[in-house]
């Protein structure tokens, strides 16, 4: 029997290519689909609705698994709505745990839906830890590719003025024009810290980033007696988004295997946080608990914006953010309404022109 999938966010970058891990494999089925935009072509017109319909999409197409690709704070409500009716949910949407961790872990508590995650990073530490086994992970170590902009120092990013091409120029992922700067700046990084906190409900402390600048090592689990496990494949989206609707079962194969015979050189380093200030702003937001990472998050996609839209500098994005965090008092939301509040306080305090 088919898995039913409905896939929110269909025509950004995950979305697209969740269309197309659909078409290949005979065992899913695409049976809703939305877009910020229009409706797509091919599908009935009964399963067809725009961002804002998401939720009535849902409950019409009776769904078995819903990618939640939705970008940013909206893709909340979805996130909330299919774990609380015992769905899978293939996660996307980072930001449904960044800024509502606590929430989705009660919604999944009490809905006893089943939360696989599409980062490929999350993915893979998804993976690992199952491979692990009854041992206790010691740490979880999370890979950034460093972006466009790895190895440049604090002084150069003051001193240089970058261009929205420059920022959305990634060496590695082929992703849309948020989480591309997002990584340019290494706040998805950031996010992908607090979700990995809500993921595997694990504290800070044992969560690490390394810089990996051939994105082949997606992530990596540290063991109780001094082992580590990698995750490595070649850097393509269609390999998590494949896992997190064919589990526990895998997919078709989308990329070439390895090719160990030929040499594989995997360097790490240690990110600079002087030069990329937003990767310890959203772990100390973490750490802070409460609303705070809801307000990181809310005010890294004003401050992002803006800079698309050339209204602030590339470097003025994590001075945007820091300023935002220190006005808050990130209490804790008792529900989503309190949550949408607190979101639309951090919004209203960025000082973009």
């Amino acid at each position: 029997m088919k898995k039913r999938i409905a896939v929110l966010g269909a025509t950004g970058s995950i979305g697209r290519q969740t269309l197309a891990v659909i078409d290949a494999d005979p065992r899913l089925e695409l049976v809703a689909a939305s877009s910020a935009t229009t409706p797509l072509d091919g599908i009935d017109a009964q399963h067809k609705a725009v961002g804002g319909d998401a939720i009535e999409l849902l409950e019409r197409s009776e769904p078995d698994v819903v990618l939640n690709a939705i970008v940013g704070f909206a893709g909340l409500r979805a996130t909330l709505w299919t774990l609380e009716r015992g769905l899978r949910l293939a996660l996307a949407n980072k930001e449904s745990l960044v800024s509502g961790g606590e929430l989705a872990l009660e919604a999944r508590r009490r809905g006893r839906g089943e939360l696989i995650p599409v980062d490929s990073e999350h993915s893979a530490l998804f993976q690992l830890v199952e491979a692990a086994g009854p041992s206790t992970p010691a740490g979880y170590v999370l890979t950034a590719s460093g972006g466009p902009f790895r190895g440049w120092t604090a002084e150069r990013f003051r001193s240089e003025e970058i261009t929205v091409e420059e920022a959305l120029a990634h060496p590695t992922w082929s992703m849309g024009p948020k989480i591309t700067v997002d990584s340019a700046t290494l706040a998805n990084k950031g996010l992908e810290l607090i979700e990995a906190h809500f993921l595997f409900g694990v504290p800070y402390d044992l969560i690490e980033v390394v810089v990996h600048p051939s994105s082949i090592v997606h992530a990596m689990l540290r063991l109780k007696d001094g082992a580590a496990l990698m995750h490595v494949g070649y850097p393509d989206m269609r390999i998590p988004i494949s896992y997190a609707l064919n589990y526990p079962e895998r997919g078709t194969q989308f990329v070439p295997q390895l090719d160990f015979s030929q040499g594989l050189a995997l360097a790490f380093e240690p990110p600079d946080l002087e030069a990329f200030p937003l990767l310890a702003l959203a772990r100390e937001a973490g750490e802070r608990g409460g609303t705070y990472p809801c307000a990181f998050n809310a005010a890294n996609e004003v401050a992002v914006q803006a800079f698309l839209e050339g209204r602030i500098r590339f470097a003025e994005i994590a001075a945007a953010v820091e300023d935002v965090l220190a006005r808050v008092d990130g209490s804790p939301a008792r529900d989503v309404e309190e949550l949408v509040e607190e979101d639309r306080r951090a919004r209203d305090l960025v000082a973009v022109a």
